[in-house]
């Protein structure tokens, strides 16, 4: 049994290295993000919000844009904005497009 299991084991971690060592195609999501104003184009990563009063997202992408409490995406997760959504994300720092 210890034997099968260690196998088992051995495949999962091989699998899992060997997905990790691929490159795999960037991603980008399709459409645009209007952070305070200004429209990102494809965008991917990571976006400050800068000191728009009051600050908005809008989404008009295929992804979700999440809205994180802290600078360079760091803290929680304040708020997920949807795709044809917009959010005014007072307290928060940055957003992050999956």
């Amino acid at each position: 049994m210890m034997r099968r299991m260690a196998r088992a084991l051995g495949t999962c971690v091989a699998a899992a290295t060997l997905a990790l060592a691929v490159p795999g195609t960037a991603y980008a999501a399709d459409g645009y993000l209007i952070i305070d104003g200004v429209v990102h184009e494809e965008p991917t990563g990571c976006f400050p919000l800068g000191d728009f009063v009051p600050p908005v997202v809008s989404n008009h992408t295929d992804a979700i844009a999440e809205v994180h409490s802290g600078p360079d995406c760091t803290g929680e997760v304040t708020w997920l904005v949807y795709p044809g959504e917009s959010y005014y994300p007072n307290g928060s720092r940055s957003v992050f497009v999956l």
